[in-house]
């Protein structure tokens, strides 16, 4: 079969997933039907955990029994999410909602990426994975973008609930495209039950990075930025409601927390030729920390200013993290191990929500970032001591 088509599938795939805009208007549309911030936090919490439990399970499936059907059931919950979001009215309903989205982010995160890279080494272009990984991350920001755009019109004019009929459209366009993918060949004709018993998929992962340990720490920083960036992506809307900005403006802004980050992601090959892993990394951590202690205390559009630049600086680290990793895994659990790494960031999101569900109950959103803050200048003060030994 012809694997280089899946190309264009990845990219049509990511488009439509993308393409929802009930995200720009999703806090208020919840807090429409009656969701606190604490109860969002709530939610959250649920997404993370269902994602910390189902992570490495659905990598090592995806592994044993194909990428695809991973990405074929990711998609079908997406569908659902939307169609009881229509008619959720209690806490329960969004409760199911995020469980539901847990479940789909689990089997699709290490299996598009081992899709991806697998489908580029079966051509002989493993080199292109941080520039394709990062295109079709830019494709996904310009569909959200888009969809924000359109979404906040909309909403201004229409309510809420016709973005969410729309996104149902768009899921179900995602699905069938998800059953045009072809699945890569294996790497040999050994089953990959022989080559690594499905019980012992986990110890062999966490042998992986105890005996790697720049990997590791750089998959750590991934983590923590890709988790403070969450809630961004979250509470954005209450942040600048909390400031007078009418909802009409609110695609615009959504539109330019993702403008921002595609240059990261598609320049994140570039820069490593001049720049090195540890001092990158530390160059956005460095961001992250100052960024997020202004979003909390200057509660004016001086703090909206350093959330945009948080998110000038975030879109480099997932292309380099995760092509990182990829160089340095075995194709036979690429997916199992990929998936640590979306593990580790909700475990991450988990605590943090924690905290920030806490602080925010005290004091509002600004009270929640200032958590967040907090959280990533202890990082950063840890990083500066722990990487000295990162390859490059």
């Amino acid at each position: 079969m012809d694997h280089t088509a899946n190309l264009p599938k990845l990219y049509a795939l990511r488009f439509f997933s993308s393409l929802i805009p009930a995200y720009v208007i999703e806090r208020l549309f919840w807090e429409e039907r009656g969701m606190t911030i604490q109860m969002v936090v709530y939610t959250e919490i649920i997404y993370a955990l269902t994602i910390v439990l189902l992570e490495v399970p659905t990598g090592i499936m995806a592994d044993k029994c194909g990428r695809k059907k991973m990405l074929v059931l990711s998609s079908l919950l997406g569908c659902s999410e939307f169609l009881i979001l229509l008619y959720a009215t209690e806490f329960w309903h969004f409760a199911l909602v995020v469980f539901l989205a847990g479940v789909s982010r689990s089997a699709s995160s290490g299996s598009e990426n081992a899709l991806l890279y697998d489908s580029l080494k079966l051509q002989g272009k493993t080199n292109l994975f941080e520039k394709q990984l990062g295109r079709l991350n830019a494709c996904d920001f310009v569909s959200a973008i888009l969809a924000a755009l359109c979404g906040s019109l909309l909403a201004s004019k229409y309510g809420y609930e016709l973005n969410y009929w729309i996104s149902l459209g768009s899921a179900l366009i995602a699905l069938v495209l998800s059953l045009l993918l072809i699945e890569p060949a294996a790497e040999d004709s050994t089953s990959l039950e022989e080559v690594i018993p499905f019980k012992t998929y986990v110890a062999v992962s966490l042998r992986f990075f105890r005996t790697n340990p720049s990997v590791t720490l750089v998959m750590l920083s991934a983590m923590v930025t890709g988790a403070a960036m969450g809630y961004i992506e979250e509470f954005w809307q209450l942040y600048v409601s909390r400031l007078g900005m009418p909802v009409v403006y609110f695609g615009v802004l959504s539109a330019a927390i993702m403008l921002l980050q595609l240059p990261g992601n598609l320049m994140a090959h570039v820069l490593l030729r001049w720049i090195s892993y540890r001092a990158l990394i530390f160059m956005v951590m460095g961001v992250f920390a100052v960024g997020f202690t202004y979003v909390a205390f200057s509660m004016d559009f001086i703090g909206l200013t350093a959330m945009l630049i948080i998110c000038l600086f975030s879109g480099v680290m997932e292309p380099i993290a995760t092509g990182y990793l990829h160089h340095r895994i075995n194709s036979s659990m690429r997916a199992t191990i990929d998936s640590f790494q979306s593990l580790g960031e909700n475990l991450v999101h988990t605590f943090a929500g924690l905290g920030f569900g806490y602080f925010a109950s005290k004091y509002d959103v600004f009270g929640g970032y200032g958590f967040i803050a907090m959280l990533c200048c202890a990082f950063l003060v840890w990083f500066i001591g722990a990487s000295r030994k990162i390859e490059q």
